[in-house]
């Protein structure tokens, strides 16, 4: 089974309350996702997006994966085998951050079969505005459920 994932992650302050947003499509069906978290980062609500779209997939896919994210798209697909031979260090012989995500997402590729693309944010790619949309409502639902203020 061939499915789409489109996803985008936003912060309100970084670090700060950050939201994420997703698509899933296979043919003619299509699903959203969100959600949002007190303190974090946005390179860990990119993430997120990614994580919570392939652990929605109830078995195996194929899967085609657009993501706005440099550090999602270059880290599956051009750091991470480093990072796993060098002990999850990394060209700086410093830990890499984000490990806990790093090692979901890993495990999420054994599962499923992950073409990484990369789009340019914020340039008009329809379902990559969506899911910042996404994302930035779930923002905005996390203030008001909880009461903080933006940062």
């Amino acid at each position: 089974m061939r499915v789409e994932i489109f996803c985008d992650g936003a912060c309100s302050g970084n670090p700060g309350i950050g939201g994420y947003g997703s698509i899933l499509r296979c043919g003619s069906k299509e699903k959203e996702l969100s959600g949002a978290q007190e303190m974090t980062t946005n390179n860990r609500m990119e993430m997120t997006g990614a994580i919570a779209a392939l652990e929605s997939l109830k078995r195996p896919c194929d899967v085609l994966l657009t993501t706005d994210s440099q550090y999602l798209f270059k880290g599956m697909t051009e750091w991470i085998s480093g990072w796993v031979k060098k002990g999850w260090m990394n060209s700086r012989k410093e830990a890499v951050l984000n490990r806990d995500l790093w090692e979901r997402l890993l495990e999420l590729s054994k599962i499923h079969r992950i073409e990484w693309v990369w789009v340019r944010g914020h340039n008009g790619h329809p379902e990559n505005e969506r899911c910042d949309a996404l994302a930035r409502a779930a923002i905005e639902e996390f203030r008001k459920k909880t009461g903080l203020k933006p940062v």
